[in-house]
């Protein structure tokens, strides 16, 4: 129970400060739709004057001038306090954008409906899916549109992610760690389409987190939960304010056991502090977000293993350590009441450990005398030029990989709004320049190691490998990239139901590489990438309860300091854990084209609400970026290059109703990505793989135009229905369906696919009082086994130091290797308001 004492602690020391105002405080009302957005990075929303703000938050009137593109609204729908005008400059109507944007409040975050941050998001977000690359709850992928905002380095990103008008795509890599995020402060999280104004990586989309703060929520709140596989996770919240002066505070603790054998236990620590200061006319914002965590993780498991045991693992120990300091300021300040200033400064701290138990390129030569690299020849030993004796004895060969990064990012935004009529016709006009600065260190190693024969658990032998000629070198490396971007954007409201936007940015990035031990000269490098990015479109009502809306845009992507230090096809690296040579790769550049039709019907729950979606998108990117598996050494190996064009196409349709004491909602996404460019690719794992005439040990697939992409299942639907069976009593069920996908490797298409899956989750939750409440959650309640995703890997097991010992694990002669889903879990806990 160690776990849980840091947030209780600090509950109990809060409660007997607390005022009696808040301790009498009633029950927060329903909030109302949102129906404004910001349409660019900074949201400038202004919290309401003090004398008109009750004691308890009422409606998601206030934000702070912190959150990107944040949508945020008053109690008719609109920002600002009852009875006063809106005067947010920043905001338009949501309805005026030309994209298929969608919402969620902090009630979608509540641990009655989910364990997590991403099961949140999955759950109610149209075109939402989630992949597993570690087999940890607190890491998996976001899929939205087929782009990912993945926590795994290596993964190829498409997606920007921001909390409080902050960046938070890491400098390297571009990974997002949603471990980071302190769930409780989640105010709210907006999902954009492609959006050039959000800058570099929004090919796919944007996501937009808008935290709390001492405006917008008031009062003490504890939370205790707990259940399956050791799951116990403790949060306190509270927030005040004074006069024109708030703070908020928010503290997690958790710890997960993990459900996979032996390697994915959890400990989170995570915790995030604001302090805002208000006058009539400017808002200031200082906040800080901390984060500790320590994370197993598990790779994908060959088929053969899952037979046999569903919860079985393929090597271990993998384990990721994470910290994070992240300072942020913000300021609003309102010239008029049509012109204002939205600015931000901030500090980024990031520092990762990270240990994977893989198999290894090394074995025993010279009739088992020596250790050498496999495919080397005899005279390459694994350690400079001096033969390395092999004194291990009997045993298999493995290595442990070990990488560290240290990344400190800093920069800022400065953005003026205007809504000034032109020609008597109402016109929104935002415009800004930011600049993010990052350097990085780098470090990798790779020490031999020994595999046990009964669990499979690599133990490093204090071996560790030295061969720059087989790129297997340590690595230290410094890297700094800075990305500046300047933007504009303007919607024009031609007449009363047709509204134009028009805008685009302007990325540069900076991106130099220098090696430090002297022995990775092609590691040096200087790049630079630019580009302006348009984007225009329209909205129609055609009717006051029907919208049409369509649009065009471009967004770019430049290759991060990891793809270009690991893009030599000549010199593969061990992904995610070494570098080795810099090529040049190209910026991906996407192409959107969107239209659709948005509606609602009703006028409040007690006789019925509606609301709907239907659209169409096409998504082209030029030069994308794509993973490959290396033809020389083991599937540990491989390297980044660009692949041609890519086509992400489809459907999206969403039904929300509320009727009296029900609530329903359904979405369905239909995804067709391709490539549309000829490759061939090497794939040595891939059992359809051709074999090099002149290479026996070179298998490579061809790609042609048509193929589809692997891991993008075509086919996503969502529903669910929750019922108020009394007015203390709510019971719920949701229903998640993800259509097959092509194993990770198959670009040709030819292996069978990873199999269409369907998960039931059941939920409830009982006030006992106005202040204490009680739930439960039970996930895939018919313990359905299904597989995340799938991939290949080397089979043919594990070689021994000893010549003519039978290889480990050569019974496995199935090729594909997959990561399965969590079984059967039921979670219940206890919260309280103060």
């Amino acid at each position: 129970m160690s776990v849980i004492a840091p947030a209780l602690v600090t509950a109990l020391s809060v409660l007997p400060s607390r005022v009696s105002a808040q301790a009498a405080a009633p029950e927060p009302t329903e909030l109302p739709a949102v129906t404004v957005i910001a349409p660019s990075p900074l949201s400038g929303t202004r919290s309401p004057k003090p004398a008109r703000r009750p004691a308890v938050r009422t409606a998601r009137s206030t934000r702070s001038a912190n959150a990107p593109a944040q949508p945020a609204a008053g109690p008719a729908g609109r920002a600002g306090t009852p009875g006063e005008p809106d005067r947010d400059s920043s905001l338009i109507d949501r309805d005026k954008v030309p994209s298929n944007t969608e919402v969620l409040t902090s009630a979608d975050f509540s641990r009655n409906y989910s364990t997590n941050f991403l099961d949140s998001v999955n759950r109610k977000l149209p075109g939402v899916t989630l992949g597993d690359q570690t087999g940890n709850p607190f890491q998996r992928d976001l899929n939205y549109r087929g782009f990912n905002a993945s926590p795994v380095q290596g993964t190829p990103q498409g997606i920007a992610v921001y909390q409080n008008g902050v960046r938070i795509n890491e400098s390297w890599g571009d990974v997002v760690n949603w471990d980071f995020l302190p769930e409780k402060a989640i105010d709210q999280v907006a999902l954009f389409p492609n959006n050039p104004v959000f800058g570099l990586n929004a090919i796919g989309g944007a996501l937009s987190i808008q935290m709390k703060n001492g405006f917008t929520y008031q009062g003490v709140e504890g939370e205790l939960f707990g259940g399956s596989y050791g799951r116990v996770q403790s949060s306190v919240q509270a927030g005040g304010q004074k006069d024109n002066v708030a703070a908020y505070a928010a503290f997690e603790s958790a710890y997960d056991r993990g459900w996979r054998d032996y390697a994915n236990s959890s400990h989170i620590n995570r915790m995030y502090v604001d302090v805002g200061a208000r006058n009539d006319t400017t808002e200031l914002h200082v906040n800080f977000t901390g984060a500790d965590n320590k994370l197993g993780n598990v790779a994908a498991t060959p088929i053969q293993m899952l037979n046999q045991r569903w919860s079985s693992v393929y090597t271990w120990p993998q384990s990721t350590g994470l910290q994070l300091a992240f300072l942020n300021a913000t300021l609003n300040h309102q010239f008029s009441d049509t012109w204002s200033f939205q600015g931000n400064v901030y500090y980024r701290g990031f520092w990762q450990y990270h240990a994977d138990g893989n198999g290894t390129d090394a074995e025993s030569c010279n009739r088992g005398a020596n250790l050498c690299i496999d495919g080397a020849g005899d005279n390459l030993p694994i350690f400079g030029t001096t033969p390395v004796p092999n004194t291990l004895g009997t045993v298999f060969l493995g290595e442990v990989d070990r990488n560290w990064v240290a990344s400190n990012t800093y920069g800022g935004t400065a953005q003026v709004t205007n809504t000034d009529k032109i020609f008597g016709h109402d016109n929104h006009v935002v415009m800004g320049v930011s600049v993010d600065h990052g350097y990085t260190k780098f470090n990798a190693t790779s020490e031999l190691g020994t595999i046990d024969q009964n669990n499979l658990f690599v133990t490093g032998t204090g071996i560790f490998i030295n061969q720059p000629d087989a790129g297997l070198a340590p690595v230290d490396l410094h890297a700094t990239n800075t990305y500046t971007g300047v933007y504009l954007t303007d919607t024009f409201d031609v007449t009363n139901r047709l509204a134009m936007t028009a805008g685009g940015r302007l990325n540069l990035a900076q991106i130099d590489l220098q090696d430090q031990t002297g022995t990775n000269p092609l590691l040096n490098s200087n790049n630079r990438f630019q580009r302006f990015n348009p984007v225009i479109g329209g909205t129609y009502k055609v009717t006051p309860n029907l919208t049409f809306y369509a649009g065009y845009s471009e967004a770019n992507r430049a290759p991060t300091p990891l793809e270009l230090g690991c893009s030599d096809p000549a010199r593969p690296c061990v992904i995610d854990a070494f570098l080795v040579a810099d090529p040049p790769l190209k910026q991906v550049v996407s192409h959107t084209v969107e239209a659709g039709f948005r509606g609602n019907w009703g006028r409040d729950a007690k006789t019925g609400m509606l609301t709907w979606g239907l659209g169409v998108f096409r998504t082209l990117s030029d030069d994308d970026i794509i993973r490959v598996t290396s033809p020389l050494g083991t599937g540990n190996f491989g390297y980044f290059q660009n692949a041609g064009q890519t086509l992400r196409r489809g459907i999206e349709a969403k039904l929300d109703y509320r009727v009296d004491r029900w609530n329903a909602y359904a979405n369905y996404t239909f995804i067709d990505a391709t490539y549309q460019s000829v490759l061939t690719l090497p794939s040595p794992d891939n059992p359809n793989a051709l074999t090099d005439p002149a290479n026996d040990d070179v298998r490579f697939i061809n790609v042609k135009p048509g193929d589809h992409i692997p891991g993008i299942p075509a086919h996503r639907f969502k529903a669910g229905v929750e019922y108020l069976a009394t007015d203390a009593w709510k019971v719920g069920a949701d229903l998640n369906v993800v259509g097959s996908q092509w194993l990770i490797g198959d670009a040709t298409n030819q292996s069978p696919k990873v199999p269409a899956y369907a998960v039931v989750n059941l939920h409830t939750s009982y006030k006992i009082t106005p202040d204490i409440e009680v739930f439960g959650l039970i996930n895939n309640v018919f313990n359905q086994k299904y597989y995340l995703g799938g991939t290949f890997l080397e089979t043919g097991g594990f070689a021994s130091t000893t010549r003519g010992v039978p290889n480990l694990m050569a019974q496995l002669t199935d090729p594909r290797t997959f990561v399965p889903g969590m079984p059967l879990s039921a979670y219940a806990g206890i919260r309280a308001k103060f």
